[in-house]
């Protein structure tokens, strides 16, 4: 830890004015050590551990979207739109009610860093449109979520909020920077399953030609939703995965279906074989999230609230400070409890979830998402 020295000098009465005599002054030395901080100065970048002067990188950058969609250097901006090549000729394109769009197509090795995109902001577009990524040629989606849930919004409801990991604008700006390694393939898409078309705005920025290391976890999502839960059976947030993995985290949305405070389940983690009783146990749903006393309404880098109103709550928790590793098996879930007047009650509200994990390729299928119907309802 750097130490700097100082030294101020100042000015000291040699003798005071009592009898309107003028003062004479002694000049003193003050030497003091400022210790300098990684972390407490202003202009400290937070770079997860990396080293943003280290120019040793074999990586490369590039960016895909409809100006190159390929990403393929020095062919961006090569579309001509009405004020001539290289003008905005292609910032967007439709993707129409039941149909499929490719957005990127990777040789790895490569790391995608950031996805941005915005459409028009409508509740069955966000509910409807689903994301899917393939990693390595692997025949079955690691990622398969509805758009919002995705980028960290739950309910088809928006509202600007920034986390750890997303970022939302609330003209329907999404922004995702968790790290997708891939080694040899990285292949994306959107599937519109509504009935409504709508522009897709988008850009994935990426580096090729990446160090991977031998055991590399490759990004996993899963959307689930029960409307109702189930009387006195804990909600999966994550259903059981084998072999190695970490748990990144996880968007929550609940939509209260009686009276009263709905928050009193606890958060579990089963790991590595846990049977009846899991190894981690949280204190309540609030607390999971790093709150206390029912939820409020605060956003903070690793947990917070995005949304309440009414009777429908968007939450978040990333456990990026506090991992969550398994070597052999997980399962997670929250319990549905409640509290009235009377005390403790167990519940049944309509809850979903968006989980993100890293595991090894090759990985088992993900469980079945509910349909389009099932996903907007209520």
């Amino acid at each position: 830890m750097p130490i700097l020295s100082m030294t101020y000098r100042y000015w000291k009465p040699r003798s005071s004015n009592r009898g309107g005599q003028a003062q004479t002054y002694k000049m003193n030395n003050i030497t003091f050590a400022v210790i300098l901080t990684m972390g407490l100065s202003a202009c400290t970048l937070d770079t997860g551990g990396d080293k943003v002067y280290d120019l040793a990188s074999p990586a490369h950058s590039r960016q895909i979207s409809f100006e190159n969609p390929t990403g393929a250097k020095g062919a961006g901006a090569k579309a001509a739109g009405k004020l001539g090549p290289g003008r905005k000729g292609a910032p967007f394109k439709i993707l129409h009610a039941g149909k499929t769009m490719l957005l990127c197509d990777i040789k790895g090795p490569g790391v995608i860093g950031h996805v941005w995109m915005t459409m028009h902001n409508q509740p069955q577009l966000l509910q409807g449109i689903v994301i899917r990524a393939y990693w390595d040629h692997q025949s079955h989606p690691s990622i398969e979520a509805p758009l919002g849930p995705f980028f960290g919004t739950m309910h088809g409801q928006l509202r600007a909020y920034q986390s750890a990991v997303h970022s939302i604008n609330a003209a329907a700006g999404l922004n995702c920077w968790m790290p997708m390694p891939f080694k040899k393939n990285a292949r994306i898409e959107l599937v519109n399953q509504s009935s409504t078309s709508t522009p897709i705005y988008y850009q994935i920025d990426y580096t090729v030609g990446d160090k991977l290391p031998r055991e590399l976890g490759f990004l996993h999502a899963v959307y689930r939703r029960e409307n109702p839960t189930q009387l006195k059976k804990d909600f999966e947030i994550l259903p059981k995965r084998r072999g190695k993995g970490r748990f990144l985290g996880c968007v929550l949305g609940v939509r209260a279906l009686w009276p009263g405070w709905w928050g009193e389940g606890e958060f579990k983690v089963y790991l590595d074989g846990d049977k009846q009783f899991p190894t981690i146990c949280g204190t309540g749903t609030e607390d999971y999230i790093g709150q206390s006393w029912t939820v409020q309404d605060a956003q903070f880098l690793y947990g917070g609230t995005s949304l309440i109103h009414d009777n429908l709550c968007t939450m978040y928790r990333w456990h990026i400070k506090d991992p969550i590793y398994w070597k052999k098996d997980v399962r997670i879930t929250m319990q549905q409890i409640g509290n009235n007047q009377h005390g403790l009650s167990e519940r049944q509200d309509d809850w979903s979830v968006c989980s993100f994990w890293y595991e090894p390729l090759p990985s088992q299928p993900l469980p079945p998402m509910p349909g389009y119907e099932a996903r907007v309802a209520n």
